[in-house]
């Protein structure tokens, strides 16, 4: 492999790290979905761009997939959700932005001293690639404790599936049978979910998770 094929790999695979810094930096909805839209984008390159360096061209499907379904369709569909309740305002957060991007930068620290140091026998590209995949993922899980919004904790849970995609594919790929059916799951989950944000607005007035909580102490 040469040079130019490594650096633009982890040029991509960097780029999606620091565009899940992005999404737990926003704290407005209609930029957290324009984001994770760029975050999908970003995934479909570095995709394609593995699918040219393995020589799989099964892998550009799985780049077009990401791509029409989180970069086009699903950013779509969220807006008109969200113009639909009325739910235009900022997103309400467990904990400060501040203390959450410093939270982001050590896993992300923990997530390549891990895994370069469990797996020194594998591909470089492979290793590294594994360890942005995994700072993605740990990223995308620390999105969803730290925010209170139902539409973020969704973004947050499809940046971490975007993770799991970049790690198979620097793996060496997967089967394109099991990253369509993982697309088609993904756009069955959305289904549902964009009722439940429905149900939830229109029995409680609000997408805030908090109020669920406070609902369930009242029943008890």
């Amino acid at each position: 492999m040469s040079s130019f094929s490594f650096d633009v790999a982890h040029l991509l695979a960097g780029s999606l790290v620091l565009m899940s810094f992005a999404l737990i930096y926003q704290d407005r909805l209609t930029a957290l979905i324009n984001v994770f839209a760029l975050h999908a984008v970003v995934l479909a390159l570095s995709v394609a761009w593995q699918a040219h360096v393995q020589a799989k061209p099964e892998l550009y499907i799985t780049a077009v997939i990401a791509l029409a379904f989180k970069g086009l369709l699903i950013p779509a569909a969220l807006h008109r959700i969200i113009r639909r309740l009325g739910i235009h305002r900022e997103i309400e957060n467990v904990v400060g932005v501040g203390p959450t991007m410093l939270a982001g930068i050590g896993l992300v620290a923990l997530a390549l001293v891990v895994m370069l140091r469990v797996t020194p026998a594998e591909d470089p590209l492979a290793r590294e690639d594994l360890a942005f995949a995994l700072s993605v993922i740990l990223l995308g899980l620390l999105m969803m404790v730290t925010r209170r919004n139902a539409v973020s904790l969704v973004i947050g849970f499809m940046s971490l599936e975007n993770g799991l995609v970049l790690a198979a594919t620097g793996a060496k790929g997967m089967p394109l049978v099991v990253e369509i059916s993982v697309a088609f799951s993904i756009l069955i989950a959305f289904i549902v979910i964009g009722v439940f944000l429905f149900r939830i607005r229109e029995r409680f007035e609000t997408v805030d998770v908090e109020a669920l909580d406070a609902f369930r102490v009242q029943r008890r």
